[in-house]
C-alpha cells in the first residue's frame, strides 16, 4: 500500500481507498445494499463523512474452504456475517475517463466464495487493459438461496447480483467507469448466475457484454419439487426457526442437507441451494431456457469451458482413486470423467451458444486445455483462473498448477487476459477468433 489518499464522491458519500504498489487506486468494503435476514436487498444508504474503504468487508458467512481444493486455500479470508452485501472497485485513476467496466462474479457451488479473496484479484486485468474492475460479495447457501414459504423466497443472492449492477450504474462514473460498457464475467456458479441475469428484465441494459466461464448450464435452476426437498430437508436438520436461529446452526444444518441431498456416496452432488424457479425474480424452467437469449442481439457473449472440467471434482476422491491406480480401470475412470464433462459443461454450453447465434446474438466460444506437468487435475475446472486473476502469492499453494512456473503462467495469461480485455472492449476477443456457429467447434485455448 503506497497511501491511503484516494478519496471519491459517489452517489451515497465521500469514499477514501488506498494506491497500490501498481499506482492503482483501489477501494474496499464499499457497501452496495442492505439486507435483514431472508428479506430482499435495499440500497445501501447514504452516509456522512468520508467511508474507510481501506479494508474488505465481511463475507457472506460459509464453511471453511477445504485445504485438498484445487485451488488451494485462499490467504488472509475477511470476516464473515451476514451483512455482506460489498464490493470492491479497482480502478487505474478515479477520474472522468469513462473506461470499460468488468464485474467479476465468483463461483463456489453458491455456498463458498468471495470476490474478496486474493484468487479473484483483478490487478493485472486494471493495469493491462485501462478498465475498472468491480468485484461484488453475495449471499450464499441457505442464507442467499433457500426457498421456504412464509420464511424465504429464495434467489436472495441473484437479487443481490442485479443490486451490485444498479450500484455500477449508478457509481462507477465516479471511479473512472463507464456505466453503459459493463461487462459481466463469472466462473463456475459465477457463471451459472450470470445466465440467470440474462432472462430478466430487470438487467436489461445494465451490461452489455458478458463472459462465461465453465458455467454448468447442466444444471437447470430448481423446480419446486427440488426446493422443497431442500427446504424439508433443511428444517429438519436445523431444528429451529431459520428466522432466529444463529449463523452456525444455519451452516451447520446447510451442511447436512447438501450431505443428504447427494445421497450415498455423494454421488448426485447437485447444489441444492441454488436459483429457484417461479420465484421471483425467474420464472418457470421453461421459461428461463427459452427467455435467457431474449437480449441476444443487444449482448455479446463469449462462453467456455475447461477441457476435463470434472478432473477437480472426482480425481483421487473416494471410489475414485483406486480404480485409476490401473491402467483397465483407469480408462474407464478417465472416460466417466469425460462423459460428465459433456453432460455438465461441454454440451450444455455449445447449445447455450448456438441459442444465442440462432437468434442473432455476436457469441465466441472456446475450450481452455492446459494441465501442469505435476498436477493430477490436468485441465480441470478452475485452471483457467490463475491465468486471469490473482498474482504468484495467491496461487503459489494451489495444487491444480503443481510443477509449473509463474512465468510460464503469467506469459499464457498475458495472452488470455489480453482476448478478455479485447472482448470487454470491443466485442471481439482477437483477431483471428471465429465467430461461434452451430457448426463450428469451438476456439481451443491457449
Amino acid at each position: 500500500m503506497v497511501g491511503v489518499d484516494t478519496v471519491v464522491a459517489a452517489r451515497g458519500g465521500k469514499i477514501r481507498g488506498f494506491v497500490t504498489d501498481e499506482g492503482l487506486a483501489e477501494f474496499r468494503g464499499i457497501p452496495f445494499a442492505h439486507a435483514t435476514r431472508f428479506a430482499p436487498p435495499e440500497p445501501a444508504r447514504p452516509w456522512t463523512g468520508v467511508l474507510d474503504a481501506t479494508a474488505h468487508g465481511p463475507i457472506s458467512p460459509q464453511p471453511p474452504v477445504r485445504p485438498d481444493g484445487v485451488m488451494g486455500v485462499p490467504h488472509g479470508v475477511p470476516d464473515q456475517d451476514e451483512d455482506c452485501l460489498n464490493l470492491t472497485v479497482l480502478t487505474p485513476a478515479a477520474d472522468d475517463r469513462r473506461r470499460p467496466v468488468v464485474l467479476w462474479l465468483h463461483g463456489g457451488a453458491y455456498v463458498t466464495g468471495a470476490s474478496s479473496f486474493g484468487f479473484y484479484g483483478g490487478h493485472r486485468l486494471v493495469a493491462e487493459g485501462d478498465v475498472v474492475f468491480v468485484a461484488p460479495n453475495y449471499r450464499l447457501g441457505a442464507l442467499g438461496y433457500l426457498r421456504l414459504p412464509g420464511v424465504s423466497p429464495g434467489n436472495l443472492g441473484l437479487l443481490d447480483q442485479l443490486e451490485a449492477l444498479r450500484w455500477v450504474r449508478d457509481n462507477v462514473a465516479a471511479f473512472g467507469g463507464d456505466p453503459d460498457d459493463v461487462t459481466v464475467v463469472g466462473q463456475s456458479a459465477g457463471a451459472h448466475s450470470i445466465v440467470c441475469l440474462m432472462a430478466l428484465p430487470q438487467a436489461h441494459g445494465l451490461f452489455r457484454r458478458v463472459i462465461l466461464q465453465s458455467a454448468p448450464l447442466g444444471l437447470r435452476i430448481a423446480g419446486a419439487r427440488a426446493t422443497a426437498r431442500t427446504a424439508r430437508l433443511f428444517t429438519a436438520a436445523l431444528g429451529a426457526d431459520p428466522r432466529t436461529a444463529s449463523v452456525g446452526e444455519i451452516l451447520r444444518a446447510q451442511e447436512e442437507t447438501i450431505v443428504k441431498a447427494a445421497g450415498p456416496g455423494g454421488v448426485y452432488s447437485v447444489p441444492p441451494f441454488r436459483p429457484a424457479a417461479e420465484a421471483p425474480p425467474l420464472p418457470d424452467v421453461a421459461a428461463w431456457l427459452s427467455r435467457r437469449a431474449r437480449f441476444a442481439p443487444e449482448v455479446d457473449v463469449l462462453i467456455g469451458t475447461t477441457a476435463e472440467e470434472m478432473n477437480s471434482f472426482l480425481t483421487g476422491k473416494p471410489g475414485f482413486a483406486p480404480l485409476e491406480r490401473f491402467p483397465l480401470t483407469a480408462r474407464g475412470v478417465a472416460a466417466v470423467k469425460a462423459g460428465i464433462t459433456r453432460w455438465m459443461f461441454g454440451g450444455p454450453s455449445r447449445a447455450f451458444a448456438d441459442q444465442l447465434a440462432a437468434a442473432d446474438g455476436r457469441v465466441y466460444s472456446y475450450v481452455f486445455d492446459w494441465g501442469a506437468p505435476r498436477s493430477p487435475y490436468g485441465a480441470g475446472h478452475c485452471v483457467e483462473l490463475p491465468f486471469l486473476l490473482g498474482d504468484d502469492t495467491a496461487w503459489r499453494d494451489a495444487p491444480m498448477l503443481a510443477g509449473a512456473d509463474w512465468a510460464t503462467v503469467d506469459a499464457i495469461g498475458r495472452e488470455l487476459r489480453a482476448a478478455w480485455l479485447s472482448f470487454a472492449r470491443t466485442g471481439t476477443p482477437s483477431p483471428g477468433w471465429p465467430r461461434h456457429t452451430p457448426n463450428r467447434a469451438p476456439h481451443r485455448l491457449p
